[in-house]
């Protein structure tokens, strides 16, 4: 084991945050393939929020003395304050992050290292794949490459935001790696107290990049618990909503401070409206409360742009219309019509072009761009 290490000191120098908190059924599985990872000289902090299990003590079976694991414990503070304490800890010259119930497939660090230094980019980001899991790490298993993130990451490239604005819909922390004087000279970290933490701190890292790379491997299995237990599986929840709606503004400040009309119509529609329907689908059981934080968020948000410009599907559109007109039965019938029917919506045609047909609500009373179709939905 000893020599295993020093032999990878010749390579560059790589420094894996691993925040964990309560992961003890998956934290060896991600720990192991992170050090499976070639060609790099590893140095892996792991960060114990406070676990109340043994998630500590499953990672203690890594330290030691001569090898690339640390464990530092601190009370529990959330995922940002953890990333940031591990931040403060990391030696290399290179920076990634994994989350402690996810897995770094083999050769996902070689293949970020090779594009960051191939171009000088101060960043670079691959592809990821859902891993889709029963209701625990032995259940059934599903890897799915999501298209959209196929779509933004389909050549190996070096850009400036402005050349593809989209890949802000790319969020994640953990399928990217910094230069770590980059990460210190842009003054980046992670929000701390609040959940969906990612998109300001990747948002601010794709304004502030000169170059940043884009590679076309999958970098990061993403796994989905099957027991609902995943911070993004609980959207029906207030402080969800608040906490998603904080986010949201954090990067679309930034985005605005950046000044480019471009970038910020194409934050708007195509990816700040991105994961709407993921709540929208909350609507037909949600509480007064919820509904009315939805459409606050929606109002505050796109109130001078509406979410008929956005890039949701003729469907959800429809449905972000209806919020914005607080017609929250309407809402609810429509969502419910939708799962229902499992297939996409049938289309009619109008005098105005082609629509969507929604028998559930009167569409007399809707605006027609909230149902016409798109020239590439026809």
């Amino acid at each position: 084991m000893k020599s295993r290490w020093r032999a990878r000191r010749a390579a560059p120098r790589v420094s894996v945050v691993v925040p964990v908190y309560d992961v003890e059924d998956y934290v060896e599985e991600c720990l192991e393939s992170v050090l499976a990872q070639e060609g790099v000289d590893l140095e892996v902090i792991v960060v114990d929020d406070g676990s109340r299990d043994s998630s500590a003590a499953r990672v203690e079976r890594f330290v030691t003395a001569d090898g690339p694991v640390r464990l530092v414990r601190t009370a529990n503070h959330g995922l940002g304050a953890a990333r940031n304490e591990g931040v403060r800890h990391a030696t290399g010259d290179y920076l990634t992050f994994a989350d402690s119930d996810d897995v770094v497939p083999p050769g996902a660090y070689d293949v970020l290292l090779r594009q960051l230094r191939r171009n000088g980019c101060d960043f670079v980001t691959g592809s990821i794949v859902r891993w889709e899991t029963g209701g625990g790490p032995d259940g059934d298993e599903r890897l799915t490459q999501l298209p959209w993130m196929r779509r933004l990451h389909r050549s190996r490239a070096a850009l400036m935001i402005d050349q593809q604005p989209e890949i802000l819909g790319d969020v994640f922390a953990w399928n990217k790696m910094f230069r770590r004087d980059f990460w210190d000279g842009a003054g980046l970290s992670w929000p701390e107290g609040v959940r969906y933490e990612d998109q300001p701190t990747t948002t601010q890292a794709y304004l502030r990049a000169r170059l940043f790379g884009i590679v076309p491997d999958v970098v990061y299995h993403w796994r989905i618990r099957g027991d609902g237990s995943s911070i993004t599986q609980q959207r029906s929840s207030l402080q969800d909503l608040e906490d998603r709606w904080t986010t949201k503004r954090m990067a679309l400040a930034s985005v605005t401070t950046y000044g480019a009309p471009k970038v910020e119509q194409v934050f708007r529609d195509k990816v700040m409206a991105g994961d709407l329907h993921r709540y929208f689908v909350e609507i037909p059981g949600c509480d007064d409360a919820w509904w009315d934080l939805l459409v606050a968020g929606v109002r505050e948000l796109w109130g001078e742009r509406s979410l008929t410009h956005s890039g949701l599907t003729p469907a959800f559109r429809l449905v972000g219309w209806l919020v914005e007109q607080d017609r929250r039965e309407d809402a609810a019938a429509v969502v419910t019509h939708v799962l229902g029917l499992g297939a996409p919506l049938p289309r009619v045609m109008t005098s105005r072009g082609p629509r969507i047909d929604v028998p559930v609500i009167d569409l007399r009373t809707v605006a027609p761009e909230a149902v016409l179709l798109r020239d590439d939905e026809h």
